[in-house]
């Protein structure tokens, strides 16, 4: 089993004390160095196998809007530098290199052609390459975010093991958040090291894991703890403020959850917005309880 982390942007915001804007998870590395890298130690000492780094946000639209664009570069270094030190100190560990969807989360109406968007994905990758053992697209919502994502990283990283992460509607975790069958992702699949869904309800994830255990791949999932995707969080320039997360997902019930994909097949699990390292604890415990070792 790969344990994967959690959850960063919420916990940097509880843990900074700074009000949520479209760029807080970026801005705190140069408000708040080194709280990044407490947050991935804490992660590994809760069983992580990984720390997925602080990158998701660093996009060029995003920094454009808050004059910032002209530290795109040394923004993904410091992500990755904070990565690396908390592997450094815990000895062991992985270093997954994240990027998110271009646009905005969950909007695939707002990402670029493919062409373009290619060019973007392939432009970080090869920032990231370098320092990370896997690059993740995350919360890809569209089959040709995904197409761009894997053309971009083909381009710039061809010898770097890529996963591809999906999210799906909270209520049909068979369909991508853009409507779009899931079953259509296999072809994309052959091209990816490992096939993941992030950033949905953890029922929906349920509905997705017989379809991605078809695919050949390793594969995983990592649930949100959010009520629902509001429609103000699908607005312009959105903030986690908008969004409202689930008293009742504790780590106990989150690692139920887990526990049931991994019953499916899957060997890739972890958490995404509002998880924390007791759930990713939960799950350890949970794992090892079972005989299941974590690498």
């Amino acid at each position: 089993m790969t344990l994967l982390d959690g959850g960063m942007g919420q916990e940097l915001i509880r843990r900074g004390g700074d009000n949520p804007s479209p760029l807080w998870a970026t801005r705190v590395m140069i408000d708040h160095p080194g709280l990044v890298q407490a947050i991935h130690a804490d992660y590994f000492s809760a069983g992580a196998s990984l720390a997925t780094t602080n990158t998701y946000a660093i996009h060029h639209d995003r920094l454009v809007n808050n004059a910032m664009d002209h530290r795109f570069a040394q923004l993904h270094e410091a992500a990755l530098d904070e990565a690396a030190a908390a592997c450094k100190a815990h000895g062991v560990g992985l270093i997954a290199g994240s990027t998110g969807p271009l646009g905005a989360s969950y909007r695939s109406d707002l990402m670029p052609p493919p062409q373009k968007a290619a060019a973007l994905y392939a432009e970080i990758a090869a920032i990231l390459a370098p320092r990370v053992d896997v690059i993740i697209g995350e919360t890809l919502a569209t089959l040709s975010n995904v197409r761009a994502f894997l053309d971009g990283t083909a381009q710039a990283a061809p010898h770097t093991p890529r996963w591809i992460s999906v999210t799906v509607e909270d209520r049909d975790g068979t369909l991508l958040r853009s409507g779009e069958p899931l079953t259509d992702l296999a072809d994309f699949a052959q091209q990816a090291d490992a096939v993941l869904v992030n950033c949905s309800s953890p029922e929906a994830i349920d509905q997705a894991m017989p379809i991605l255990a078809t695919f050949g791949k390793p594969f995983g999932g990592q649930g949100n703890g959010f009520q629902q995707i509001t429609s103000d969080f699908l607005k312009a320039n959105p903030t986690v403020d908008a969004l409202t997360n689930r008293p009742e997902m504790t780590p106990e019930r989150y690692a139920d959850f887990a526990m049931g994909w991994v019953a499916q097949g899957a060997t890739l699990i972890g958490g995404c917005c509002e998880t924390v390292p007791d759930h990713i604890a939960a799950i350890a415990h949970r794992l090892r309880a079972a005989g299941y070792p974590i690498a």
